[in-house]
């Protein structure tokens, strides 16, 4: 991004939308980095109007501690050498040499300290990108230059302790320095003049670097939720239809490894949570023959459904498609042929479709790292090992009970419906809430400072729904947020997993939501979206027509219109004033 690029993105951005305020902490003069941070953000925040506010020069600490209460929805703080002790840059005054170092030292470990405890003190509902220092160190100590000071290391020390000390705080998040160094060469980071002159130590493009990975903090894209991989010369190297189950390969020995590298790769996001399927032109029973070798790195329980025959790789996506019951656009598709690849990608526009290049070394490792960065998240949890063998148990669940889910199917499956009401910030929720698409009220996606925010506004309602049953457990699948106002509860947002579909979990929730806030009547700010049609479909056999728009439900209306409940129903120990039985309902 040049310059003149982010003055237009700004320049254009709509004036009477609402603010997304940000805070920029820096003890250099900002300029150009407070330009492409706005620019940055209003790309990814189209209809948000997008505002900076920096602090004083040379006071980064100051700045922070002042912000401890502000009202911003996330801070940028961008740290270099000179913040620690004016030394240990260019523009300082002060002495080098042996007698100043373990001053040097002092003052910075000092520092950091008080830098550290000023980004704790900040409302955990604020979201905080830092970047460590990026610049090289001035010739201060006695070793030459290409020689590492034992000072140096120990300011290398101080500085991992500090990072690793904020890493580990809920809303804190901090730029990869190996990933910025590939994105802005270091030797061509500092501008010594510009930094003399006026202030600035950063050169236009490490600038535009800088704000690039804050922004990418601040504001991270929606990480994709499942895979579909093609086998022969993409999973495994050879065609295993051709030369033998035995003899397709994986390994370094075989020259393979980039295969091998793959298959872990993909083992490890199915532990995180991944839904990871396969697509391939192949007999069912030789692909089963591959999958029951004991040294594949991806267990075949890790893979589901395995989609083999000899139609065509769009069909197969499809069909996975469904069985996930999730959009194209929230999938990738990996394959080594550009045909296969351009006819799923005409079938199903939106999915991502990416070529492994089965001889191309460096082409391997950048879809490793593609890969890495389309399904990263910020945070793990205990739901995201669940999502994968729920998907199995859905599948088993609709299998037994048929096209239509009968009464006695039902209540003998031994659901067990558990809410938790405590306002307490949930990751799992806020996820659910920006990446479900079917059974969502409105589509509306928030920021993770907006979704704090509205935990603490006066009468807020929050409702954590998590299931099980004897197939197995789904974790937390529904989340419903709003807050209420004398007899009326106002539901801003109500979403729930595909995977817990055909199992009136929608019902329980209603229910539950009018007997633990004690509302006459709901109202649902309902708004239709290109993706939303079960949700509106449960609604209009609720309402007795099918809504346009926000409505009001009464409590006597959905009672005299749902069916019967057969879950067993608990409350969560984290739940304050405990109200439902446990029996059914």
């Amino acid at each position: 991004m040049k310059v003149a690029e982010a003055l237009k993105i700004l320049q254009a951005a709509p004036r009477n939308a609402p603010e997304f305020r940000i805070g920029l902490a820096c003890g250099y003069t900002p300029l150009h980095v407070e330009t492409f941070l706005g620019a940055h953000l209003q790309q990814r925040l189209g209809e948000r109007r997008v505002t900076i506010a920096t602090g004083l020069y040379g006071d980064l600490a100051g700045t922070l501690e002042a912000w401890k209460e502000a009202n911003l929805d996330g801070i940028a703080a961008s740290l270099e050498w000179a913040d620690l002790d004016p030394r240990l840059g260019f523009r300082g005054a002060g002495a080098w040499g042996p007698a100043a170092t373990a001053d040097v030292l002092d003052g910075s470990a000092a520092m950091l300290e008080r830098i550290a405890r000023a980004v704790e003190a900040v409302r955990p509902e604020i979201p905080i990108a830092i970047c460590l220092p990026t610049l090289p160190l001035p010739p201060l100590f006695h070793t030459a230059g290409w020689q590492a000071a034992e000072a140096r290391l120990e300011l290398d020390r101080a500085l991992a302790d500090f990072a690793a000390r904020l890493a580990r705080r809920g809303n804190g998040a901090l730029v990869e320095p190996a990933r910025l160094a590939q994105e802005s060469a270091p030797a061509g980071r500092y501008d010594f003049k510009a930094d003399l002159l006026t202030g600035l130590p950063y050169a236009t493009a490490h600038a535009a670097a800088v704000a690039s990975a804050l922004a990418r903090l601040l504001t991270p894209p929606a990480p994709k939720k499942a895979l579909i991989t093609d086998l022969d010369d993409t999973l495994w190297r050879g065609i295993a239809g051709e030369i033998g189950p035995e003899n397709v390969a994986w390994d370094l020995a075989s020259h393979a490894q980039t295969h091998g590298l793959y298959q872990k790769l993909l083992a490890s996001l199915a532990e995180e949570g991944a839904l990871i399927g396969a697509a391939t032109k192949n007999d069912p029973e030789t692909v089963r023959k591959v999958f029951a070798r004991e040294d594949l790195l991806l267990r075949p329980d890790r893979v589901f459904p395995i989609d083999a025959h000899w139609g065509a790789k769009s069909a197969s996506v499809e069909r996975i498609l469904r069985t996930w019951n999730i959009s194209a656009d929230s999938a990738v598709f990996v394959d080594d042929s550009p045909i296969e690849l351009a006819e799923v990608a005409a079938a199903h526009p939106g999915i991502e479709c990416l070529l492994f290049p089965s001889a191309d070394y460096a082409a391997a490792y950048d879809l490793l790292r593609r890969l890495r960065d389309l399904f990263g998240k910020p945070h793990l949890s205990p739901e995201d090992a669940l999502r994968a063998p729920s998907i199995r148990q859905g599948a088993q669940f609709q299998q037994e009970a048929g096209v239509s889910v009968s009464e006695k199917f039902l209540a003998g499956v031994e659901a067990v419906v558990t809410f938790d009401f405590s306002l307490a910030d949930d990751l799992r929720a806020f996820e659910l809430v920006n990446k479900t698409n079917q059974f969502n009220l409105n589509g509306i996606r928030y920021t993770e400072a907006d979704w704090k925010k509205r935990l603490l506004r006066p009468g807020a309602f929050l409702a954590t729904v998590s299931y099980r049953d004897k197939f197995g457990p789904l974790g937390k699948i529904a989340v419903m947020e709003g807050r209420r106002e004398n007899e009326t509860l106002f539901l801003d947002t109500w979403v729930m997993s595909c995977r817990a579909f055909s199992r009136r979990i929608e019902h329980q929730c209603l229910h539950a939501a009018f007997a633990r806030s004690g509302a006459r009547e709901v109202f649902l700010h309902f708004q239709p979206t290109a993706k939303n049609g079960p949700l509106r479909n449960f609604l209009s056999s609720i309402a007795g027509e099918k809504p346009a728009g926000p409505f009001a439900l009464s409590r006597g209306r959905f009672e005299e219109k749902r069916p019967k409940l057969y879950h067993r129903v608990t409350e969560a120990s984290t739940s304050s004033s405990p109200w439902i039985p446990s029996h059914s309902v």
